[in-house]
């Protein structure tokens, strides 16, 4: 007996391709250059991308589970693709604070995935993530999220750069009396760390921190890192005229431990609530 494979066109965008895998109720991964969406019967179940912080790093970087938990939990469980099950099992870690994490990172990581909706590089019948199931997502429900994001995000500053190159404070503006989480993400930004790698080091979800640069963004008080691109001359290339002038490269502090970042539980806790009435 043969399995049927879902078929696909590369040529059309991911969240088309998404949209079709769920009609169908497949299973796999369905791979862009931002990032891997792992589906299970239709739905997502996990999503990584190379510029959000990973479900580890977000655990263990808050201080919600040791270093040695994680990596005890790949040790035993990462072949049989039961990672997330081994840290609820082995006690580690409560099964509520587990989903919370996991759809903080999972839709962390759709955004970039689909933010320019680009072509599909491959899809990977029966593939499964190391993790495991943790809760699986409606596609629809990435997809909506996604937008409402990107949208949002939008709204605050219109220059989608800010996501993804190194970023520098510009100097001479008054930085006093920000918000405590948009200071605590202003003094990372260092000419160097682009938003995830801060988002990292804050212990924070990324698109929290998303917020928070571009409304420090949209109050020049920080700009992309314009590239150096050599010319003719060897001479690097002036910076875009959307960017400030100039930007300060001057190294932030140096990380500190801080508080978990206090996530938008109440946004949470309905998905959770309208996953399970479902």
């Amino acid at each position: 007996m043969t399995t049927s494979t879902p078929t696909l066109r590369t040529d059309e965008p991911a969240s088309a391709l998404l949209g079709t895998l769920a009609a169908q109720g497949a299973t796999g991964a369905l791979s862009t250059e931002s990032g891997i969406v792992y589906l299970a019967a239709g739905h997502v179940v996990h999503v990584e991308s190379a510029v959000t912080p990973d479900l580890g790093d977000l655990l263990t970087h808050s201080g919600a589970l040791a270093p040695d938990g994680w990596w005890e939990a790949i040790d035993q469980a990462g072949r049989r693709c039961r990672v997330g099950r081994q840290l609820v099992d082995s006690g580690h870690l409560a099964a509520g604070a587990l989903e919370l994490c996991h759809l903080g990172a999972l839709f962390d990581a759709a955004y970039f995935v689909l933010a320019h909706d680009g072509p599909v590089l491959r899809f990977r019948p029966g593939a499964a993530h190391w993790l495991g199931a943790v809760r699986s997502v409606p596609v629809d429900t990435v997809l909506r999220e996604s937008r409402r994001r990107r949208e949002l995000l939008h709204r605050i500053w219109p220059e989608p750069a800010v996501d993804r190159a190194p970023l520098a404070r510009v100097p001479g503006l008054d930085a006093t009396d920000l918000p405590a989480r948009r200071g605590r993400t202003l003094a990372q930004v260092d000419g160097v760390r682009t938003a995830a790698q801060i988002a990292t080091a804050l212990a924070c979800r990324t698109f929290h921190t998303l917020v928070e640069l571009r409304r420090l963004a949209a109050a020049g008080l920080v700009a992309p890192v314009a590239p150096l691109i050599p010319g003719p001359s060897s001479a690097p290339s002036p910076a875009p005229a959307s960017a400030p002038a100039t930007v300060s490269a001057e190294p932030g502090p140096t990380p500190r431990p801080v508080a978990p970042d206090e996530p938008d539980t109440a946004l949470l806790r309905r998905l959770l609530h309208a996953l399970e009435a479902l």
